[in-house]
């Protein structure tokens, strides 16, 4: 029994030293690591807008809650977690939604979704636009990759095109001289007719003289002998062709002059014939009709071959080409196809339907084919051969510009810009510079990677600025000169920085209150000069240079005022809102924040 009390009060003097040794170390640590972060200045976030990110303490600029540290507590927590932390094992710097990249938390939890909270480990946060995710992740977000080849593109243009006549095989029957009309032989439209085939009789003095003329030449020349002066045969003969000439230039054929020899006598009317077959379109004369020089009677059409004009919109205008083959379907002859050729594309725009006109040409032996249908044509484009392209769906277009996600292995993917050139028929847009054969590029999922990737890129800058804050040389002065460890205290201290945002008390403004960088105005020879608004209701737009109000546009106006030193203006810590700057505490008009105090900047 002696033996068992010494054994349990022996074990319990080493279970208390442990105790004390173990709490002695670990004030040890922490005091030693608190002095070691008390340099950092952490970044901190808004519980409810996640998306806010800043560094130092303070107020969510979009609902006012005040902002917590972004790393789950100050670095110093951090340091502590972390030597406390078992050798290799990773530092967590925060917690992140799986589904939406800018839910960020400072510890575990579950997302807006339901889903918990991954980690962000020391050593795995990404840099600058660069986004890593983890395999799950990538398999639930359902990214699909690509590696990126040469390809033939083509493309299929489909439209609507109409019917119409060849115009080269249009003729409008016209006079050359004025007559009546004795007979019409085609007295109705639509008639197929002949080359050759009459068309009317028309009775005109004028081509009666002309045909009295030719005949008194002809006659003379034929009475004349070989004894007779050669010279009077020689003018004989001019006289004659003369004749000859002007009634063919009243369209009197070769036959119906040869007709006016044999025969001796004079026609009263001369009839006119079709130059070639075709069919009758319009008509415009009657039995008794007078007419005169220029009027037009018919017009006959070839229809042995039309033209289609068919609507291109401008962005299938790089693959058009004249030469090229097109087909052509009806609604109303379904299973039978035309084949004909791209003739012509017209140089204009319709400025009212955005189309470009292409006249496409196609044979119609078996005049299938009228004027004025409506068919479906389909051009088939010349390939663009052994060009850099991407899947349609692996382009993201922000407006400004055009990316694709790139996977660099690992599970990161970084954004790149690309220029994009044309759009396939056989989904593929052509790519003119960005990408190389064989990058992996990614085709689904880029929306969340994009909104990632921005994410990244703004805790890369506020990283950034962090570090080159810490490397200046304000950041190594000692404690209690002025430096950091002073003005942490200060930030952190409540009571400035209610006096920060403008509220002092009694009027009185404390001289630790933080400025803003931003100057406004200037002061010279006693005086501050300033440019405002000439409206009253924008009067707390006041900048040091002329130019246009930012709010409504008008064009500022100078106002000086003396200088008082003793005077304290504000404006609003937002950088775009600088312009902002009131002689009075208060809220910001624009965005609503705390104005903090400004100095006027000093004339040189």
């Amino acid at each position: 029994m002696r033996i068992k009390l010494i054994f349990v009060s022996t074990f319990i003097t080493i279970a208390g030293l442990f105790v004390v040794n173990c709490g002695n170390s670990d004030e040890a640590v922490a005091k030693t690591d608190t002095e070691a972060g008390s340099h950092n200045e952490e970044l901190y976030t808004c519980g409810m807008h996640p998306n806010v990110i800043q560094e130092g303490p303070g107020n969510c600029p979009i609902c006012g809650m005040k902002l917590t540290p972004l790393n789950g507590g100050s670095e110093t927590s951090q340091a502590e977690s972390g030597s406390s932390s078992t050798p290799g094992e990773k530092k967590i710097l925060y917690y992140r939604a799986p589904m939406d990249p800018s839910y960020i938390s400072p510890k575990p939890g579950k997302s807006p979704m339901g889903m918990d909270l991954v980690p962000v480990y020391a050593g795995e946060e990404t840099f600058g636009a660069t986004v890593k995710i983890n395999p799950v992740v990538e398999q639930n977000m359902g990214v699909r990759i690509a590696s990126v080849q040469r390809h033939d593109l083509y493309r299929e243009i489909r439209t609507v095109g109409r019917v119409d006549y060849d115009e080269s095989l249009l003729s409008h029957i016209h006079t050359k001289f004025t007559g009546w009309i004795e007979k019409a032989y085609v007295s109705t439209t639509g008639e197929k007719i002949r080359k050759g085939e009459k068309l009317v009789e028309i009775y005109s003095p004028q081509l009666v003289t002309a045909q009295q003329e030719y005949l008194d030449a002809y006659n003379s020349l034929k009475h004349m002998g070989q004894s007779n002066d050669p010279s009077i045969r020689s003018n004989a003969a001019a006289i004659l062709q003369s004749s000859r000439i002007r009634l063919e230039y009243f369209d009197i054929s070769d036959g119906q002059i040869q007709a006016l020899e044999q025969t001796g006598r004079v026609k009263k009317t001369v009839t006119i014939q079709s130059p070639f077959e075709g069919y009758v379109v319009e008509k415009h004369v009657v039995d008794g009709m007078e007419v005169k020089p220029g009027m037009q009677m018919y017009t006959i059409a070839d229809l042995s071959q039309i033209w289609v004009y068919a609507d291109i919109y401008e962005y299938e205008l790089p693959w058009l080409a004249e030469g090229q083959k097109a087909e052509m379907s009806l609604s109303y002859l379904p299973g039978e196809t035309f084949k004909g050729i791209v003739n012509y594309v017209y140089p204009y725009l319709d400025s009212k339907s955005r189309t470009i006109k292409a006249r496409l040409k196609f044979s119609n032996p078996k005049m299938t084919l009228k004027p004025g249908m409506y068919a479906n044509i389909k051009i088939e484009s010349s390939p663009v051969k052994n060009v850099i392209a991407v899947p349609l769906e692996a382009v993201l277009f922000s407006g400004e510009r055009s990316l694709v996600f790139v996977a660099l292995g690992g599970g990161r993917f970084a954004p790149r810009p690309v220029v994009v050139g044309m759009e396939s028929g056989n989904g593929f847009y052509e790519i003119k510079s960005g990408l190389d054969q064989g990058d992996q590029v990614v085709l689904s999922g880029q929306f969340l990677l994009d909104s990632e990737s921005r994410l990244q890129e703004g805790i890369s800058k506020l990283l950034g600025n962090r570090t080159n804050k810490a490397n200046s040389p304000e950041s190594n002065e000692k404690p209690g000169a002025g430096g950091s460890n002073e003005r942490a205290e200060k930030a952190n201290n409540p009571a400035n920085r209610s006096r920060a945002t403008g509220g002092h008390e009694h009027g009185e403004e404390d001289a630790d209150a933080p400025i803003s960088p931003e100057k406004f105005g200037e002061v010279r020879d006693g005086m501050l000069t300033w440019y405002t608004c000439p409206m009253e209701s924008h009067a707390f737009v006041k900048v040091n240079h002329p130019g246009d109000c930012p709010e409504c546009g008008m064009k500022l106006v100078e106002k000086t005022e003396k200088y008082d030193s003793t005077k304290t203006w504000y404006t609003c810590p937002m950088t775009e809102h600088h312009y902002v700057v009131e002689d009075h505490a208060g809220k910001c008009p624009v965005c609503e924040m705390t104005l903090v105090p400004i100095k006027p900047e000093q004339g040189k």
